[in-house]
């Protein structure tokens, strides 16, 4: 009985271990975000990231939990640390989340609506750090003052993904 415990414990650290190969997988993930993102970099507020934290998730489960961190420190370090990447700390993470919740569906369409609803909303996620530096009026200022970008993003982000999800 002991050697079955033993063995189980040894079969669940060996899952929980990262190999090359998952580190080689990251690496491309990572990559192919930033790839993506400088590639729309010209075209304000559309751009590939919220399709590839979905599509990760869905292909790569957990994993992606490595990659999000690693895309957002390289991110302020190409951009700096500013107050916005405060607040790519937890909306790529609530993406991914939302993602794993909802991972058995397979409907382009479904995606799409939270691709789309994702970057309607991502001005309001984004406005959160403002409460604490100037308190609800700034945070409501800032929010308002993008939503036509947030327009844009939301509209751009439910094309891609309804075009390229399958």
């Amino acid at each position: 009985m002991v050697t079955n415990s033993k063995s189980s414990t040894q079969n669940t650290q060996a899952m929980n271990k990262i190999s090359v190969k998952d580190i080689a997988i990251i690496g491309v993930m990572v990559a192919v975000i930033e790839a993506c993102k400088f590639a729309f970099a010209a075209i304000p507020n559309v751009e590939l990231t919220s399709f590839w934290i979905i599509i990760f998730t869905l292909m790569f489960k957990k994993r992606i939990f490595i990659v999000i961190p690693v895309f957002i420190l390289i991110e302020g370090a190409v951009y700096g640390f500013g107050l916005w990447w405060i607040m790519y700390l937890y909306a790529w993470p609530l993406l991914a989340i939302l993602t794993l919740v909802l991972k058995k569906n397979n409907s382009a369409w479904l995606w799409s609506v939270i691709s789309g609803m994702f970057g309607l909303l991502f001005g309001l996620l984004c406005s959160i750090p403002y409460l604490f530096v100037g308190g609800p009026e700034t945070a409501f200022a800032w929010w308002i003052a993008g939503i036509p970008w947030d327009v844009v993003h939301g509209v751009s982000n439910f094309v891609i993904m309804l075009v390229l999800y399958h």
